[in-house]
């Protein structure tokens, strides 16, 4: 039976994977709410490890939030997840730890990486300006699994994802990310009866959006890799995965899709006043596809599935 730690079990991503965690008959989850293990407490998390007896660790705990947030509290975003990717990462190793797997973000890619940004690209230009604090601590994540890979030999593995939604977001009605703000308006509209909903920009910006149950079954089999299949994809200093599903879409289809699903039947119009942002942002995925992995859930099966998650929990996230 192996003893595998989820850090960040309460969030959209950790939750996922412990649900798939779960249906592992040779798995026993451990994990640990914040008033039971402070993250920040270096000494907090080697005293776990110590006692803990751990087999593997899923390191999907992180201070996120939106640009408002990354702009407004740029030292809490550096400061907190650093602090937790260096104790969990450090503490591991100290208690003999072997396989370890980081997530990341798609944000550690310069600004104006080429599209779809390969792994490659990392380190190769400026960042975005808004959350570069939140990217920096990503990729200080990346490079200290490489280094204790490359000095201790330990078995540290990073992905980084692309747009997640699904179960368990942030449907808040001010600080959401894109898709579930679109499935809250959407969702408004059609109960009271809007003739139209506005959206922002001109709707033809391309994104690709990942569920994140598929997240979380990459995940997985990233971290269950064989060692040797997985060395032979990727390079000791260049060792991280992109996790998408390597197909964009318009903002303007993604637009009609949350309308279909919600049942919105008003009218669609743009904004062409509001910012559009970047042309483009896809992940290039040769290098997971390589590894025997490709996602499952259409965008529409998908969107329709964090739909049903937000009726089924809406009364918990009103405001």
């Amino acid at each position: 039976m192996k003893r595998v730690f989820v850090a960040g079990h309460r969030g959209m991503v950790g939750s996922a994977i412990v649900r798939q965690l779960e249906t592992k008959a040779d798995v026993e989850v451990v994990v640990r709410c914040r008033s039971e293990l402070d993250l920040t407490n270096q000494q907090a998390v080697r005293d776990f490890f110590e006692t803990e007896k751990i087999d593997q660790v899923y390191l999907a705990a992180a201070k996120v939030g939106g640009i408002v947030a990354n702009n407004t509290y740029p030292a809490d975003f550096i400061y907190e997840n650093l602090m937790i990717q260096c104790n969990i990462i450090h503490a591991a190793h100290l208690a003999g730890v072997q396989h370890l797997l980081f997530l990341g973000s798609s944000c550690i890619y310069p600004k104006f990486a080429e599209q779809p940004m390969q792994e490659s690209a990392l380190l190769t230009g400026t960042l975005e300006p808004t959350n570069e604090p939140y990217a920096v601590a990503k990729i200080a994540g990346i490079k200290l699994c490489e280094s204790y890979n490359r000095q201790y030999g330990r078995d540290y593995r990073s992905v980084m994802p692309t747009n997640l939604y699904g179960p368990h977001d942030n449907f808040h009605p001010e600080n959401s990310h894109v898709i579930p703000a679109l499935l809250r308006r959407f969702h408004e509209a059609t109960l009271n009866g809007d003739s139209e909903v506005v959206a922002w920009g001109s709707g033809k910006p391309m994104r690709e959006f990942l569920h994140v149950s598929d997240m979380a079954a990459a995940s997985i089999h990233v971290m269950e890799l064989d060692k040797v299949k997985y060395d032979e994809n990727t390079e000791p200093m260049l060792s991280h995965i992109n996790v998408g599903t390597g197909v964009d879409c318009t903002i303007r289809e993604l637009v009609e899709t949350v309308a279909k699903v919600t049942g919105f039947e008003g009218e669609i119009k743009f904004d062409t006043t509001k910012p559009d942002g970047a042309p483009r942002k896809l992940m290039n995925v040769d290098r997971l596809a390589s590894l025997g992995w490709k996602y499952t859930y259409s965008l529409e099966d998908g969107l329709a599935d964090a739909y049903q998650w937000f009726l089924d929990n809406q009364d918990s996230f009103r405001g």
